[in-house]
């Protein structure tokens, strides 16, 4: 529907945006070195390997793949720096680089990146928890990404940020509409595609990061705003 293009809002505390961007390079060469020259049927055994299948970590479905390349439970790890494709892999780190760094700016370098993972993983037991015998494996950063949002819409819900929407229209709108019009989106979506086993996207997914990063921003918003101020 959108991407964004640009915030207004300055960093405050940190020079640089270190965790973020080592973030993305990892997602990139991840998919470098796994999905962007690999064929489909390689890919296809990477997520089902490296990826969170709901069945396999809940016991409700035999291994996908008939075996197990690492524990089930680490998946909920490694699924977050995998990626389906191109557009998968440059929206969700276009998301990050526009909005992750205030974050980091807020929580500092060692807390943003456990905000980063733990989002992650709260968003892919959501996904478990909405199809629990699933075999549809979930990768990408986007439930990761999706808690930076949460938390953004916490600290900072009178910034402005430049979009395009369509993918062609630019337009200049606080973060509280952008963000909740997109959370929204994705409860809307989710709604209409439950119970498809089929559905490309993990709504799901997106929802539980989101609620999981702005949950734990506003449980210490006071602490972080402060961290800002000095």
């Amino acid at each position: 529907m959108f991407v964004p293009l640009h915030d207004s809002t300055p960093l405050k505390v940190i020079r640089f945006q270190s965790v973020t961007v080592t973030i993305i390079a990892i997602n990139v060469v991840m998919y470098l070195t796994t999905g962007a020259f690999a064929p489909e049927r390689v890919l296809d055994v990477i997520a089902a390997g490296w990826g969170v299948i709901p069945g396999e970590l809940t016991h409700m479905a035999a291994p996908v793949l008939g075996y197990e390349p690492v524990p089930e439970p680490l998946t909920l790890l490694s699924y977050m720096f995998l990626h389906a494709g191109w557009w998968h892999l440059i929206s969700n780190m276009l998301f990050l680089w526009v909005f992750a760094d205030n974050i980091e700016d807020a929580y500092g370098h060692t807390a943003f990146a456990l905000l980063y993972l733990t989002a992650g993983v709260m968003a892919a037991l959501v996904y478990t928890l909405l199809s629990p015998s699933s075999n549809m494996p979930l990768i990408g950063a986007s439930g990761a990404v999706s808690g930076v949002l949460g938390a953004y819409v916490v600290l900072f819900p009178k910034a402005r940020v430049w979009i395009l929407l369509f993918l062609r229209i630019p337009l200049r709108i606080g973060a509280l509409w952008v963000l909740g019009g997109w959370f929204l989106l994705q409860v809307f979506s989710w709604w209409m595609d439950r119970g498809n086993p089929e559905a490309g996207t993990a709504w799901g997914a997106h929802i539980g990061g989101f609620l999981a990063g702005a949950g734990m921003t506003y449980a210490i918003r006071r602490r972080l705003w402060m961290r800002l101020s000095l």
